[in-house]
């Protein structure tokens, strides 16, 4: 398209529904521009528990589309993203006083059949056996259900989806925000800003995905009244050192009704969470009651307690809810919103705007909003549920088999690192690696399974900008760096500038 020329789509917002919508659009044929204030997943889509799930509590909420479509969509995402996106087995021990083993037992049933065709294993009843699924637990818990799901890394998700995006074609740009933007002469004409200023640029249609500041972008940039509300609700996670060795998570009820997980993380921790605390600011941290309640939450099922001396890194992200009503902050509805504002007389250039929403249920949302668009697209048939994310594309292979592969092609390079590289890189490993045979060969070492290769890799194809970028989000390496290491890759970025 010519440099002046309108594009079909803008989209602000760099979050899952964003780049999901944005690769979409963009691999329908239509010209396509992203935004995004900060880095690709640096809030709220980054900071989740990090499952691929129907939600199994949402059931007794009585979400029922909402579980049968997540459930649906893990099969697809199991499919199209196997590096990120991997089954993950998940323990519920039973407590009588609780939930009656008949009630959980119809709920697992539904889970099971609700969504269709699974490749994933059933539920069932299990012993709780020491060395087996009650590993880590206290002795009294002796019965339990085991059920399955997917674990995703989801600011990976995120920026894979970003990367599809520009292959078919669309514009992303992080670290620029839209500053303004009306209708003006059958388009929006809008003003971004970046690093190097401001600038003007229009479009057909403007997306509002911003998650956390859906509505302040509605009442300040667009100065455009929407009868959409959305309900802040902060979930807070913590990761401790591993309460068990073996490779199943735990989803633990508690006397307030709620659940919460614990599920191993990055080998060597895991991860607890999460919270539901309604707030009314975007940005936000854990709070010192939310470390204790985790906590004391994840003891009264673990055989050693678990206290606030042994976490080692916590995160808070803020979720958009839509907002229905509910005055419990765990019972607001998980599901999403798209509301199309088109002027008064339903002519004017449209605005498409998403609250709520999870992410497991992006890409159906993305083909759902380009639905709601096609009386002004005449957009192409759907087809993202068909293409692989970039390093996706195992063909005939599971990841032990591409593992065999690599460890065959790569006999000198450090195992583990490779296992790690690629359950984040997938197929794109070799890019990275970049024909090394052994470790001098990739660089520097910075420590915590990351090397020089990798942050150039970064850098060159991943948008990654800062230390930040990359040890928290792009990889997990931060967590298993010293605070002197960590800072020397802040100094390596500063180099580059």
């Amino acid at each position: 398209m010519s440099a002046n020329a309108p594009y079909d789509l803008l989209i602000v917002g760099g979050g899952i529904n964003g780049v999901g919508i944005a690769r979409d659009a963009a691999g329908r044929g239509l010209s396509v521009l992203l935004v995004e204030q900060g880095d690709f997943a640096g809030q709220t889509s980054s900071k989740a528990t990090k499952l691929i799930h129907g939600g199994l509590r949402y059931l007794e909420y009585y979400e029922f589309r909402l579980v049968a479509e997540a459930l649906a969509e893990r099969e697809v995402l199991l499919k199209i993203a196997p590096h990120i996106i991997w089954p993950l087995e998940f323990v519920l021990p039973h407590e009588k006083h609780l939930r009656p083993a008949w009630m959980i037992r119809m709920g697992l049933f539904l889970y099971d059949h609700i969504g269709g065709r699974t490749t994933l294993p059933k539920s069932r009843s299990v012993s709780l056996l020491p060395h087996g699924y009650g590993a880590g637990l206290k002795p009294e818990f002796a019965r339990g259900f085991t059920y399955s799901d997917g674990w995703v890394d989801d600011a990976r998700l995120v920026v894979l989806n970003a990367r599809s995006a520009v292959a078919h074609g669309a514009t992303v740009l992080p670290r620029t925000r839209l500053t303004a933007a009306a209708r003006i002469d059958g388009l929006w004409r809008a003003r971004v800003q970046d690093q190097s200023g401001e600038r003007g640029v229009s479009a057909r249609i403007l997306v509002n995905a911003a998650g956390p500041w859906v509505k302040h972008l509605l009442d300040n940039e667009l100065a455009i009244a929407s009868p959409g509300k959305v309900r802040l609700v902060k979930g807070s996670h913590i990761v401790v050192p591993r309460i068990h060795a073996r490779r199943h998570a735990f989803i633990l009820q508690n006397p307030d009704g709620r659940v919460i997980f614990l599920i191993p993380y990055e080998r060597e921790f895991t991860l607890i969470g999460t919270t539901d605390v309604a707030v009314d600011q975007i940005e936000a941290a854990i709070s010192v009651d939310e470390i204790a309640y985790l906590c004391s939450a994840a003891s009264r099922y673990t055989a050693r307690p678990v206290t606030p001396a042994e976490v080692i890194w916590s995160y808070s992200g803020v979720r958009p809810l839509y907002d229905d009503g509910s005055a419990n902050p765990s019972a607001v509805t998980r599901d999403y919103q798209l509301l199309v504002d088109a002027g008064a007389d339903q002519k004017a250039p449209p605005l498409l705007s998403v609250f709520g929403g999870k992410i497991t249920t992006y890409r159906k949302l993305a083909e759902h909003a380009m639905q709601k668009l096609e009386p002004w697209t005449k957009a192409k048939r759907p087809w993202t549920g068909d293409e692989a994310l970039p390093g996706g594309n195992f063909e005939d292979r599971d990841f032990s088999a591409l593992l065999d592969e690599y460890e065959l092609a790569f006999p000198r390079l450090p195992g583990l690192w490779l296992r790690r590289l690629l359950r984040r890189h997938g197929t794109l490993a070799r890019d990275v690696i970049a024909g090394a045979q052994d470790e001098a060969g990739l660089g520097e070492r910075f420590g915590g399974g990351l090397y020089e290769c990798e942050l150039n890799y970064l850098v060159a194809n991943e948008w990654a900008q800062s230390a930040e970028d990359v040890l928290w989000r792009r990889t997990k390496c931060g967590l298993h760096m010293t605070p002197a290491e960590r800072e020397r890759v802040a100094l390596w970025f500063e180099a580059k500038r």
